[in-house]
């Protein structure tokens, strides 16, 4: 998430000689705007929990179904996605992640290197109001031109040392594209993802894209649509935790 000032040379040379702490000052203001164009910190900090309602395309394996995603602040989310028939489950309750294996029915806690991207996953609103709390760093990186427009580019550092590359809409200040190493839940292996954000829409005071596009190594991967948005509906820790 972002920032962006049009700099000439006289300004590189000024931005060379306080560095550090301008490019801080930078990727504060960054994110604040994009706090601002979501709705602002008072709306995001108000919501405490939100249901996704959604149909999603696995491109590659020519299959639709749909997801129902739901994140309680401040870091727990389930995922239960239905597609021929079959449900899977992914879920993380603020400690332990674990998933239903739909092979096999049986409830099992994920591998170490799932779990970890399912944890950055849950992450809700506090990774932008308040990241310090949870070790997230932002730095500024300029910006970058995909195809004919230049957009702001914000690098997100987790506690963990993943790094998530944002691109931000100079306009909007709203994110349009981001990209970082994932797992892929069929080899366990780490590829290159990006996530493509569209159809911004407002619900009630929070502004949020209502579609998105997954391309893994160059590949569309999934396509997403969002039917519904459902805010404070006072989920129970209990839904998040693994069944015994």
């Amino acid at each position: 998430m972002r920032k962006s000032t049009a700099i000439i040379a006289c300004g590189l040379l000024a931005l060379a000689l306080v560095c550090g702490t301008a490019q801080a000052q930078t990727s504060q203001e960054v994110v604040a705007k994009m706090i601002e164009a979501q709705g602002g910190a008072k709306a995001l900090a108000a919501v405490k929990d939100t249901t996704i309602n959604a149909t999603v395309e696995l491109v590659s394996m020519g299959m639709n179904g749909t997801l129902t995603m739901y994140q309680k602040e401040p870091n727990m989310m389930r995922m239960d996605i239905e597609i021929m028939g079959m449900v899977i489950t992914q879920a993380y309750d603020g400690a332990v992640a674990w998933m239903v294996n739909p092979q096999t029915g049986a409830t099992e806690q994920m591998p170490e290197p799932a779990a970890q991207a399912m944890k950055r996953q849950a992450l809700g609103n506090g990774a932008l109001l308040t990241p310090e709390k949870y070790g997230i760093k932002y730095e500024y990186k300029g910006k970058e031109k995909i195809d004919t427009k230049e957009y702001l580019v914000l690098e997100q550092t987790t506690a963990d040392g993943h790094k998530t590359t944002m691109y931000l809409d100079p306009g909007s200040n709203l994110p349009y594209k981001a990209k970082g190493m994932e797992i892929d839940a069929q080899t366990n292996a780490e590829v290159m993802t990006e996530s493509v954000f569209g159809d911004y829409r407002k619900e009630g005071d929070i502004t949020i894209a209502h579609s998105l596009t997954t391309v893994r190594d160059g590949q569309e991967f999934m396509k997403l649509s969002i039917n519904k948005v459902t805010f404070n509906s006072n989920l129970e820790d209990a839904f998040f935790k693994m069944s015994k």
